[in-house]
């Protein structure tokens, strides 16, 4: 749920009021929108496994929807490795401290949630 609240300083971390200047009216948007709605989703993730971890663990569906989340994160793992240059974070410390947390964050909500599917 804490990674869903820092999507909220994307637009000024990453400068996008600049950055995005040079996108139409619609890529601009779409930027916003679809980050509101990766950060709403993963909200309603961490909501659903502090608030129903026993279902999660102990019935179909909870183990149907652990298999969807393991997925979830482990596409993101792989994008982690696949969709970024290592040219953004190679070389620079607090970067490449960053990728390393998040790359272990990815690999442990994968592992988690297949582990929880797969038992």
């Amino acid at each position: 749920m804490a990674l869903a609240g820092v999507h909220v300083i994307f637009p000024r971390y990453f400068k996008w009021k600049e950055e995005l200047k040079a996108l139409s009216l619609i890529n601009r948007q779409m930027m916003t929108v679809h980050t509101f709605f990766i950060a709403l989703v993963v909200f309603l993730m961490g909501l659903l496994c502090l608030t129903s971890a026993p279902e999660l663990i102990e019935t179909k569906l909870g183990k149907t929807l652990s298999l969807g989340f393991g997925v979830f994160w482990f596409m993101r793992l792989l994008i982690q490795f696949f969709g970024y240059s290592s040219e953004l974070w190679k070389g620079k410390i607090f970067e490449t401290i960053i990728h390393l947390v998040f790359t272990a964050f990815w690999l442990y909500l994968s592992v988690l949630f297949l582990l929880n599917y797969f038992n």
